[in-house]
């Protein structure tokens, strides 16, 4: 059976197409539950105006998709806690030139 860390894994694939940096890195998944064949994935985005929301989110479903087991992916996208550089990892911050 798929684990919740098993999907979050699989969503270092799914990059920010306007960052080019995943989103595990960027801090957006907030938190991920495997209920029998359903993954509930919470996240958020960078703003709530982000342009490539619809890639983004689309891609975050497929990619849970593709783990053993899953069947449906119910995604919730919150605003609070709101995204903010600080979410990101130490490596995020780096490639992306932010002071550590």
């Amino acid at each position: 059976m798929t684990e919740p860390d098993d999907i979050m894994f699989a969503l270092r694939d799914v990059y920010d197409p306007e960052i080019r940096t995943n989103i595990v890195d960027l801090g957006l998944i907030y938190d991920i539950k495997v209920e029998h064949d359903t993954a509930y994935i919470k996240m958020t985005l960078t703003s709530p105006n982000c342009p490539a929301s619809p890639e983004i989110k689309n891609d975050v479903v497929r990619t849970a998709l593709r783990e053993k087991g899953i069947n449906d992916v119910k995604l919730d996208i919150v605003w609070e806690p709101a995204w903010t550089p600080d979410k990101m990892s130490e490596e995020a911050r780096l490639e992306l030139g932010y002071d550590i």
